[in-house]
């Protein structure tokens, strides 16, 4: 389906579309139905973007976070937080079957935060993707961001056409090596991305797949209906620290899976304009950038991912629960 409105209209309707995939707190919920969210990630080095994501994916609103990462990264992401279910198994040699047992148990993955470019394990993420691919009972929608991309831009085949929705989170400089890989285009990594551009890298990556352009602007293009390219340029501001990205997936994640669930409040008039995959996108941006403008209203320079954290739940009330 085309939006003909202008931006403004636009945004105005993702916004009430964002609201209404947001779950009520009702009595009679029981844990895991808000969702249950997988990050594959982490490495010896980078123990702390796979923490901002699987903690976000919490502070969003999702009920259980689960991350899978190498037994070196484990004790470490381990000690930042008692809220999450850490599995140092990604490294195993039999990671895969140690894997798929919980496949069925969550509804995303987001695959990438501080993965690392160890050969092991990009093949064993890999492989579990395939398996999931081949396996249907399996198949998880997917959210990759950072080294995940970099998988990717290695083998476009590994997410090409696959079933059940991915989105993608490129900064400027992963887009443009994504753009070259898949599209063998030269497009220079740029803060002010094209839309069409994000648009014909989402279409060559098949029909489920969309692409966030991360940048001044987001921009969310997806081949899921062949039209949607929508821009977030709201809050936000020029510091651009470390763990940022993290935040935006693990908010993604758990927006992912609401906005695949029949909404529960009523929709707003003209409802189903933008498939899922933009709505939860969308609402991903516009928290994140939320998120980092109120941080560094108190921080300035000093801002940090952390800082950005404490400022989920109030960005979350004043965006989507007023």
């Amino acid at each position: 389906m085309t939006c003909n409105n202008d931006t403004a209209e636009i945004e105005a309707r993702l916004l009430k579309e964002c609201r209404t995939i947001v779950p009520l707190m009702e009595a009679n919920l029981y844990k895991g139905r808000a969702g249950r969210i997988g990050v594959i990630g982490g490495s010896l080095e980078y123990t702390g973007a796979p923490y901002f994501s699987a903690i976000s994916a919490l502070k969003v609103g999702c009920d259980l976070s689960h991350v899978f990462c190498p037994l070196n990264a484990a004790p470490v992401i381990k000690s930042y937080s008692p809220e999450l279910i850490v599995h140092p198994i990604l490294d195993a040699g039999n990671a895969v079957d140690l894997i798929k047992p919980w496949l069925p148990r969550l509804h995303v993955l987001i695959v990438g935060p501080g993965l690392g470019k160890d050969s092991g394990i990009l093949d064993t993420v890999g492989s579990i993707l395939q398996f999931c691919r081949e396996q249907q009972d399996y198949a998880k929608p997917l959210v990759i961001d950072a080294d995940g991309l970099f998988m990717v831009t290695k083998n476009p085949k590994v997410i090409l056409n696959y079933p059940k929705g991915v989105i993608l989170t490129p900064n400027a400089i992963e887009f443009s090596r994504l753009a070259k890989s898949v599209l063998d285009k030269d497009w220079e990594a740029t803060s002010d991305p094209d839309p069409e551009h994000v648009r014909a890298l989402a279409v060559a990556l098949g029909s489920n797949t969309t692409v966030v352009h991360k940048g001044q602007s987001d921009v969310i293009a997806t081949a899921s209906d062949g039209v949607s390219v929508v821009k977030c340029a709201i809050g936000g501001s020029g510091r651009r620290c470390g763990g940022q990205g993290d935040v935006l997936s693990g908010s993604l994640g758990t927006f992912y899976f609401w906005a695949s669930l029949k909404p529960v409040r009523d929709p707003p008039e003209g409802d189903g304009c933008f498939p899922p995959a933009v709505i939860a996108s969308y609402a991903a941006c516009l928290l994140t950038r939320e998120c980092n403008s109120r941080a560094v209203a108190k921080a300035g320079r000093s801002t940090l991912a952390t800082d950005m954290l404490e400022e989920i739940h109030p960005a979350f009330e004043s965006l989507f629960e007023n």
